[in-house]
């Protein structure tokens, strides 16, 4: 039912981000972040990113590895900034989705526990609600590995900046995911291919890598405005 074509363009795809997440996290190791959650930010980033982020963490986050420029917020243009600052958002909300997908997938009762059968007819819907928490939580955990050396707070302050500071990007993220995850399952796999898009598969990820970048899309704007009234760290 998937054609070949589709499938080994996924296997490529996944192939390619695997490879340039290793060459980033190689790359810190002799040049690593002045933030050290940015270590695991920018490698994440391109498990969705792949070439791209490449670019970027070369172009701009090695400004502000320990060895790069001094101020080097100053150095990067804004729209840039805000580039690292959605992706330092998506890094989280990545984990967070590769956690829940594949527990749920292994074990299915934890779909039963956030509404399918009962609220959804569709496990994917229920899913969503079980994403939509972990990415939470890893996202909020990533923010506050930001917020609380950067501003030398307490730890109570600094999650409720990081609160504050993640949860409208976040919730756009994962909007953009959403919708285009929608439009895999309904339209791409069910309707014109007549088959289900299932979470063991390179093809499910493969349409996950790009559900991201609809996710960065979408959160861009927010962390947009998040960064230029102070509400988020400018990275």
């Amino acid at each position: 039912m998937i054609p070949n074509w589709l499938h080994w363009l996924s296997i490529a795809s996944l192939l390619v981000a695997f490879a340039c997440a290793s060459i980033i996290a190689a790359d810190e190791r002799t040049h690593p972040q002045k933030m050290w959650i940015m270590n695991v930010v920018w490698p994440v980033t391109a498990l969705f990113g792949s070439v791209f982020a490449v670019w970027g963490y070369y172009r701009y986050g090695r400004l502000a590895a320990q060895d790069g420029v001094e101020d080097h917020t100053a150095a990067t243009p804004y729209p840039a900034m805000v580039g690292k600052g959605s992706s330092h958002c998506g890094s989280g909300c990545t984990l967070g989705d590769i956690c829940a997908e594949w527990l749920a997938f292994s074990l299915p009762v934890i779909a039963t526990w956030f509404g399918w059968h009962t609220l959804f007819e569709t496990k994917m819907f229920a899913v969503w609600v079980l994403d939509y928490l972990f990415a939470f939580g890893f996202g909020i955990a990533f923010q506050y590995f930001t917020i609380k050396p950067m501003r030398d707070v307490t730890a109570w302050q600094g999650l409720i900046a990081a609160v504050k500071a993640d949860t409208l990007s976040l919730t756009a993220w994962q909007i953009g995911m959403y919708g285009f995850m929608a439009v895999a399952h309904f339209w791409i796999f069910a309707a014109l291919l007549g088959t289900e898009l299932k979470t063991n598969t390179v093809e499910f990820w493969f349409m996950m890598q790009i559900a991201m970048l609809f996710g960065f899309a979408t959160s861009y704007p927010v962390n947009w405005w998040l960064i230029r009234i102070g509400v988020k760290e400018k990275m």
